[in-house]
């Protein structure tokens, strides 16, 4: 009677184990349809798409000179308003990712801010040199006044996207 009891426990554990991680692996496989994007860049599948939670642990753990690809779904947070030549993406309220576009060979439209976006490239950390600060808030339309206030180099969350797909 205990060998019956102790293999039905082993065998309820199992499944329950075995459930709970199919559970776990449907939670974090999403399928995006790409008919539902405008498409920028070189076209991708939005397989594999990290959240921006991930992304952002994702970045934590690199170091400067590391470099993944990767892609990641999040809303973006500005554009550049001269010719959409780079976008600020969330990673939460106040972290953000810098998106340039691999060999400045496309461009996002100006009015993406506040779209959800899905992008495929490379992640970094960088160091931004206080000119390029003061280049990229003056492309952003920052005042002046804010742009005097940039006096320092800033390490950033950097990404060199091939792809990119905004949300029609």
């Amino acid at each position: 009677m205990k060998k019956i009891s102790f293999i039905v426990l082993l065998l309820l554990f199992v499944g329950f184990t075995s459930n709970a991680q199919q559970k776990v692996k449907k939670a974090t496989t999403v399928a995006y349809n790409v008919n539902d994007y405008a498409s920028f860049g070189d076209k991708f599948q939005p397989t594999n798409v990290l959240t921006e939670k991930q992304m952002l642990k994702k970045y934590k753990n690199l170091k400067k000179g590391d470099t993944i690809a990767v892609k990641f779904k999040s809303n973006i947070k500005a554009v550049c308003k001269k010719k959409g030549c780079w976008m600020e993406m969330d990673l939460t309220d106040d972290t953000k990712s810098f998106v340039k576009f691999k060999d400045y060979g496309f461009f996002v439209p100006l009015n993406a801010d506040n779209s959800e976006a899905i992008v495929s490239g490379k992640a970094f950390v960088d160091v931004v040199s206080v000119y390029e600060l003061k280049h990229y808030a003056k492309d952003a339309g920052k005042s002046q006044a804010e742009i005097s206030k940039i006096t320092k180099p800033k390490t950033t969350y950097s990404f060199m996207a091939n792809g990119v797909l905004i949300k029609k």
